[in-house]
């Protein structure tokens, strides 16, 4: 039994209602800490106490570190587990907490920092022996120097800022006169987003598949990987549907990329839940991206075919319990594919869909898990991301899996919104996806990528 008596959950949405459940199941006393406008919200209804953090907008309450850690003190909460996304991967908020006597249930402060810089990181993977995506040595400063750099690996390249993460910032580029026009952007906007306007270059892999491996890592130096997931469905860098495990792994690059990601953490000595995530190339070479040091958006599907409970093991490792178990004693049970469910329409664009839902119905019965905060006369805020559900899948085969997430997604109910589920149903019936042949280019064939699509919008 962890020693935790009381957890803050310095979250919100469907992530927060899962911690808080996770929480209770443990025995431990769940507090949600909540903005303005997330007052009514389904974390706040059920969680055993519930303190408000500040204003609806995100830099008032869920990036406010100073209003978490005072909210921590007030209702006696002797660790915060800030979920995915916010100030999960902040190494100053996981700083924060430990000079306040505060545990943050995630990596350290040291795994944040590595994680956080892309170029550190990656020559902490070169030095421990695992495969690398050909790129600058560090920061390019000068559009000379990325020409140089860019003639040297060859393109097609990508800019990436050094301090970014989820997709954002990247620019691809096929020739010198693109790069001399995206090299000044792309510093600038890296400056903007993230605050450090440092900025690399890198080799583009073409058409290549995006695999990620689930790790844990106690505190006593015990590493495990708990398998694959595929994530090649994505637009613009954003994941929509994941799958575990992946139907373009065999056994033996399962356990060759497994034994990497292994690799990967233990050269940051690495603590706690996390991801380590890689491109597979149409010749079946892989080369690391970054690790992830959060717990991730699409956890379920690993805990569907593990049958290891993501959220209590981040807790009860954080608490300084060992693993336990290896990577030995765990097996790949069954099939889950996870769509992502997000208030857009992927007719316009994926316009945001906000508004007050007057009819909801969640699908149901074998093989259906659903992780979300909805429900009927729930107002979506205007001021979040756009996922308000994760709808999952599972059965002993693929094609048993894809067949329940056909029929979950054809009963799932949350009208008048306007979301991502039409655009699913479509993937679901394409002969492509049903066969495994796809990468990270994939969804194109049904929405648009171009950016003077974006510009109609504005």
């Amino acid at each position: 039994m962890p020693k935790f008596k009381k957890i803050l959950i310095a979250n919100r949405g469907e992530i927060a209602l899962r911690i808080v459940r996770a929480c209770k199941e443990l025995g431990i006393h769940a507090v949600a800490a909540y903005s303005e406008a997330d007052a009514e919200s389904m974390a706040v209804k059920l969680a055993d106490e519930s303190v408000c953090i500040g204003e609806a907008v995100s830099s008032k309450s869920y990036l406010n570190i100073d209003n978490i850690l005072q909210a921590a003190k007030t209702t006696g909460a002797e660790a915060i587990h800030p979920g995915y996304g916010y100030l999960a991967e902040k190494e100053a908020f996981a700083r924060a907490c430990q000079s306040e006597g505060v545990v943050f249930i995630g990596p350290t402060p040291e795994n944040l920092s590595l994680a956080g810089d892309k170029i550190a990181g990656k020559q902490k993977m070169i030095e421990a022996g695992v495969p690398v995506i050909p790129s600058s040595s560090g920061g390019v400063e000068s559009l000379d120097d990325a020409w140089s750099i860019a003639e040297e690996i060859g393109y097609p390249v990508m800019i990436k800022s050094s301090a970014g993460g989820g997709g954002r910032g990247i620019r691809i580029c096929n020739d010198e006169e693109m790069l001399a026009e995206e090299f000044p952007i792309a510093r600038m906007e890296a400056g903007a987003a993230f605050g450090n306007n440092e900025v690399y270059i890198e080799k583009f892999i073409e058409n290549p598949r995006h695999i990620e491996f689930q790790i844990l890592a106690d505190k006593h130096g015990n590493i495990i990987h708990l398998f694959e997931r595929e994530c090649s469905i994505q637009r613009r860098f954003q994941k929509l549907i994941e799958e575990a495990p992946s139907p373009r792994l065999d056994e033996e690059l399962r356990q060759k990329m497994g034994k990497a990601a292994v690799r990967a953490a233990k050269a940051i000595s690495y603590f706690n839940a996390g991801t380590v995530e890689f491109l597979l190339d149409e010749q079946g070479d892989f080369y690391f991206i970054e690790i992830n040091s959060r717990i991730q958006v699409e956890h379920p599907i690993t805990e569907m075919i593990t049958g290891v409970d993501l959220v209590k093991e981040q807790i009860r490792l954080a608490a300084g319990e060992p693993l336990g178990y290896d990577s030995s004693d765990l097996s790949i049970q069954g099939w889950a594919i996870e769509c992502r469910i997000n208030a857009e329409d992927p007719e316009r664009n994926f316009l945001p869909s906000p508004g007050t839902i007057t009819e909801y119905h969640a699908p149901g019965g074998y093989g259906v898990r659903l992780d979300t905060h909805l429900h009927q006369g729930y107002e979506l805020p205007i001021y979040y991301d756009s996922l308000i559900a994760k709808l999952i899948s599972y059965d002993a085969t693929r094609e048993g899996a894809i067949s329940i997430m056909k029929r979950a997604l054809g009963e799932y109910r949350m009208r008048p919104l306007k979301t991502t589920i039409p655009l699913y149903l479509r993937v679901m019936d394409d002969p492509d996806f049903r066969s495994g042949s796809f990468d990270t280019g994939y969804i194109t064939r049904f929405v648009p990528d171009e950016d003077e699509d974006e510009d109609d919008e504005d």
